[in-house]
């Protein structure tokens, strides 16, 4: 017998209030300058941070840029994805 779980509003929400990381993926397109600017722009970076995430990314292929909980990240989410930046919130 297969038992199923049922997903209730209440999930949703306390899942929207869980901290997550958004993360931000290495590109062969954006310039590293360009990447500073936004970091610095959306995620409210300091110049130093934004730098460092930079060659984070560079080097590692990826790299967490801002936590906080779905919600907060979305609309950041959004932001970077127009500036056609890789992003995903994990």
């Amino acid at each position: 017998m297969v038992k199923e779980k049922t997903i209730t509003k209440k999930d949703i929400q306390d899942q929207n209030l869980e901290e997550r990381e958004l993360i931000l993926y290495n590109d062969e397109v954006n310039t590293f300058d360009f990447v500073i600017e936004t970091l610095i722009e959306v995620c409210k970076h300091e110049p130093e941070q934004a730098e460092q995430c930079t060659l984070i990314v560079h080097y590692n292929g990826k790299c967490a840029v801002k936590s906080g909980t779905f919600d907060e990240l979305k609309p950041i989410h959004e932001e970077m994805s127009n500036r056609t930046l890789t992003v995903s919130i994990e």
